[in-house]
């Protein structure tokens, strides 16, 4: 059975939804990152850098989220866009565009807006303004189409977008669904699938810490850290 590392967090949520849409059975392992459980030893022999998620299938080590959702995509046949090259180059366009610039200028902006101490202006004008042309990219695309790669293509692209879109509320709050209304109606319809309600429901079946107390900024902030 796949072994599924998770924490209820933007990258683990968006592969939640794909073994929930593919119905894989699947063990849900919980890695409690407040807690620093990510950088145990037996975790970094799974993704040595230790973060969330990671896949152990079969003889399969995967990490990083994106490739998680290729190599099931692609185990199943699903979920992949057009078929073809030119279907092909779309998608992982796309999808490496969430995973190399959405994703990581979210979170960015999040650290820095929600965490980081005084002085923060630079490094806080640089990642919410990347960060929000990035959404602003994705809700232009949606304004054509009903997901990101056509009308009849739910693909991972949508699944990584829907994985991240709590972090754009957490970044500007309910402003978010004003400025990027494309993204709220693609939010909004992934929402109601069951596959979506089963995958945020794996943030129940775990007590995960939930105080960022200074303990968990340690473990999450590691440049933080005094040796």
């Amino acid at each position: 059975m796949i072994q599924f590392y998770y924490h209820p967090t933007p990258n683990p949520r968006k592969v939640a939804l794909l073994l929930e849409e593919l119905g894989l059975p699947y063990q849900m392992v919980p890695i409690d990152t407040s807690k620093g459980e990510q950088h145990s030893a037996a975790y970094r022999a799974i993704n040595p850098n230790g973060k969330v998620p990671a896949l152990v299938d079969g003889d399969a080590v995967v990490f990083d989220s994106a490739a998680i959702l290729l190599h099931l995509a692609e185990k199943s046949g699903r979920f992949l866009g057009t078929p073809g090259a030119a279907g092909r180059a779309e998608m992982l366009s796309w999808l490496m565009l969430a995973a190399t610039g959405l994703g990581p200028f979210t979170g960015q902006a999040v650290h820095f807006t929600h965490y980081a101490p005084e002085p923060k202006e630079y490094a806080l004008h640089r990642y919410l303004f990347e960060a929000e042309r990035h959404w602003a990219l994705f809700d232009a695309r949606l304004a054509t189409r009903r997901y990101v790669l056509g009308d009849d293509a739910y693909s991972i692209i949508d699944m990584s977008l829907w994985g991240w879109c709590g972090g754009l509320a957490y970044l500007i709050g309910d402003a978010a669904w004003a400025k990027f209304p494309n993204i709220k109606r693609h939010f909004d319809e992934l929402n109601a699938r069951p596959a979506a309600i089963a995958a945020m429901a794996l943030a129940t079946r775990h007590a995960f810490k939930a105080e960022l107390d200074a303990d968990a900024k340690a473990q999450l902030f590691q440049h933080g850290r005094v040796a």
